[in-house]
């Protein structure tokens, strides 16, 4: 890639990042199926298995899912440049509107158009994260992995029906992976 291509995928960046960060309500979750659409099916810059890593990551790394979700697709679209302008121009938007919300909360918190507006945007943050969901699970089952799929399904439920600490759950489906590879490495070895 030369330089001027670079830059202008820089600017794209610093472009979508802000875009995104600015028109995303509900959590760092909603930033996924942004970044899926503008740089895995708009400008293919990763594919689908990629992001689904990176979400992962994103989620397990501390800091805001949002904001480590777009330092990732910026690292892997351009490097330490991409890295450093998506994770920049995500915080900044957040930033303005609290400053704003901050400065005139009582206006805000007692007009309710503005109330009705947030709770409208409920609805539609909730379909992005089931639109997510419903297309990583059919990545995730296109695998068909009966473990992974089980998994997957026993985490979310244990997670969504118990008080079970989510380290605790983590360790668990850690052991779980090393002693499948554990057990396939040795029959590889003794098989």
């Amino acid at each position: 890639m030369d330089m001027r291509e670079k830059i202008k995928l820089c600017l794209w960046l610093a472009y979508i990042n802000l875009f995104i960060s600015a028109f995303t309500f509900g959590g760092g979750y909603v930033v996924v199926p942004m970044i899926r659409k503008y740089f895995v099916q708009k400008r293919k810059l990763f594919d689908e298995e990629e992001l689904i890593r990176m979400a992962a990551i994103a989620q397990s790394t501390p800091g805001a899912i949002a904001v480590n979700m777009a330092s990732l697709a910026g690292y892997r679209a351009a490097g330490m440049a991409g890295l450093v302008i998506s994770g920049i121009c995500s915080v900044i938007p957040p930033l303005v509107i609290l400053a704003v919300v901050s400065k005139w909360y009582a206006v805000v918190a007692a007009n309710t158009i503005i109330a009705a507006v947030l709770k409208g945007m409920q609805a539609g943050v909730a379909a992005l994260i089931v639109d997510f969901v419903v297309d990583m699970t059919r990545a995730v089952l296109g695998e068909r992995s009966l473990f992974l799929s089980t998994m997957t399904v026993a985490v979310f439920v244990i997670s969504f029906l118990t008080d079970t600490n989510i380290a605790m759950i983590l360790l668990v489906c850690c052991g779980l992976c090393a002693g499948r590879v554990w057990f396939r490495k040795r029959g590889e070895i003794y098989g």
